[in-house]
C-alpha cells in the first residue's frame, strides 16, 4: 500500500476497522501485538478493548516529522499490514501532521502544525524520521525556512515522548558515517527534556511501531527500555537467536561465496558478513510483506543495520566478524567443532517462537467466531 492508497482508504472508509467484517483480521492483529509483546494469550481480548477505548475515548495525536532520511520507514510504516496504515490512524492515533501523507502543503501544512502544538500541548507522541545536521547552524535540513535542530527545539515543549523511528534518528545513521560532512546527530543527542525511544532499523519494523503504540493504548505508559532507550520486547534478542540458518551455524556449514554449493542449500551466511550474532532486532521472527521474507531468508548478509555507527563498525560488510565466547557469540572458524549439541536446541527455539505466534492468531480467529455465533444468536 502506497501512500495514494493509504489517502484514499481513509478518505472512503466510513467505519473504524474493529467491526464487521474486518473484525477478525483485527483480533488476528491483537494476537500478533500479544506475541510481539510477550503477553499471553489472556492479554488478546484486553488489546482489542484497549485499542476500541482508545478509538472512542480520543487517540493520541501524533507529529511525524522528516529530516535527513530517505523516507524509508515512513514507506515501512505505510506497508504495514496488520493494520494497515489507514486502520492505524483510524484506530489507534491521530496522525495529526506527516509531510508525506498529510493533504495540506507549503503554509497550511506549517499552520496545522502549529494548531496540533498548541491544541495538544503535552500529549503529542514526536516521532522523528531521520537525524538532525548540527553544522553551520543546522542549514543542511530545513523545512519552511527553518531548520530541523529549530522545528526540535520548537515541539520538545510540547512532547509527551519522541520515537526515534530507524537508525538515522536513533544513531544518526548513515549521514553521521565518516566523515559526518553535515554534523549529523541522534534526536537523542538534541532532546534533553522529554523522553526518547529509539527504533532503529534501516528501516525499522512496521510491526514494532505498531506495538508501541499498541503498548501505550494498553497500559497508558511507554514500555521498558534498554541501556540504548530501544523497546525490550522488540530489541531484548539477537537476530541471530531466531534466525532459520541458525542450524547450519552450529553445524559448521557455511557459505563461501554467493555462488557456491552452500548458498543454494541455504547455509548460514555469517563467513560472508552476515551480522546476525550482534545485532539486536526482530527481523528474524517478524519478517517483511506480509510475514514473507527477510534479507537473510532471501540470501543476503544482515548487516548490523539497527546497531548504532553500523556503517563505519559494521564494514567491511561482506567479512564475518571476529566475536570471542561460545556458542552464539564464538568464531564461526571454530564453531562447528564444538557445538554438537546445539542445533537440536537452535531449531526448537525458532520453532517455538514461530509456533506462538501462530497459537496466538488461532486464538484470536477463535475468539473472532465466537463473537460472530453470539451476533447470530442475538438477532
Amino acid at each position: 500500500m502506497n501512500a495514494n492508497e493509504v489517502l484514499r482508504e481513509l478518505e472512503e472508509s466510513s467505519r473504524p476497522p474493529t467491526h464487521g467484517r474486518r473484525r477478525r483480521e483485527f483480533l488476528k492483529f491483537c494476537g500478533r501485538m500479544a506475541a510481539i509483546l510477550g503477553l499471553s494469550k489472556a492479554f488478546i481480548p484486553k488489546i482489542a478493548k484497549a485499542v476500541e477505548r482508545t478509538a472512542r475515548d480520543g487517540r493520541p495525536s501524533v507529529v511525524w516529522l522528516e529530516f535527513q532520511d530517505c523516507a524509508g520507514n515512513t514507506e515501512s510504516f505505510t506497508r504495514a499490514t496488520a493494520p494497515s496504515v489507514a486502520e492505524a490512524v483510524l484506530d489507534l492515533i491521530s496522525l495529526d501532521y506527516h509531510e508525506v501523507l498529510m493533504a495540506p502543503s507549503g503554509s497550511a501544512a506549517e499552520e496545522r502544525l502549529r494548531e496540533v502544538l498548541k491544541k495538544y500541548s503535552g500529549q503529542i507522541i514526536v516521532v522523528v524520521e531521520g537525524s538532525i545536521p548540527t553544522k553551520d547552524g543546522g542549514i543542511y535540513c530545513t523545512v519552511g525556512g527553518r531548520s530541523a535542530l529549530q522545528i526540535i527545539e520548537e515541539v520538545e515543549p510540547h512532547a509527551l515522548a519522541f520515537v526515534a523511528v530507524g537508525t538515522c534518528a536513533a544513531f544518526g545513521g548513515l549521514p553521521k558515517a565518516n566523515p559526518n560532512p553535515t554534523g549529523a546527530v541522534a534526536v537523542e543527542d538534541v532532546v534533553k527534556s522529554k523522553p526518547v525511544i529509539n527504533l532503529p532499523g534501516c528501516p525499522a519494523n512496521p510491526d514494532v511501531i505498531m506495538a508501541l503504540l499498541v503498548h501505550y493504548a494498553l497500559f497508558g505508559r511507554l514500555p521498558a527500555l534498554d541501556a540504548q532507550r530501544r523497546p525490550k520486547f522488540a530489541y531484548g534478542k539477537k537476530i541471530h537467536d531466531n534466525c532459520e540458518r541458525r542450524p547450519h551455524y552450529d553445524a559448521g556449514q557455511f557459505v563461501l561465496s554467493f555462488d557456491d554449493f552452500g548458498a543454494k542449500q541455504g547455509y548460514c551466511l555469517y563467513k560472508v558478513g552476515c551480522k546476525g550474532p550482534v545485532t539486536y532486532n526482530v527481523c528474524s521472527s517478524w519478517r517483511w510483506n506480509m510475514d514473507a521474507s527477510w534479507p537473510v531468508k532471501a540470501g543476503h548478509p544482515c548487516l548490523g543495520c539497527s546497531e548504532r555507527d553500523f556503517w563505519d563498525r559494521m564494514t567491511p560488510f561482506y567479512s564475518h566478524v571476529q566475536a570471542a565466547g561460545f556458542g552464539v557469540e564464538s568464531d564461526a572458524d571454530d564453531v562447528g567443532k564444538v557445538a554438537v549439541g546445539l542445533t537440536a536446541a537452535s531449531v526448537a527455539a525458532h520453532a517455538l517462537y514461530t509456533a506462538v505466534v501462530r497459537s496466538a492468531e488461532r486464538f484470536a480467529e477463535r475468539l473472532a467466531e465466537k463473537e460472530e455465533t453470539e451476533e447470530e444468536d442475538e438477532e
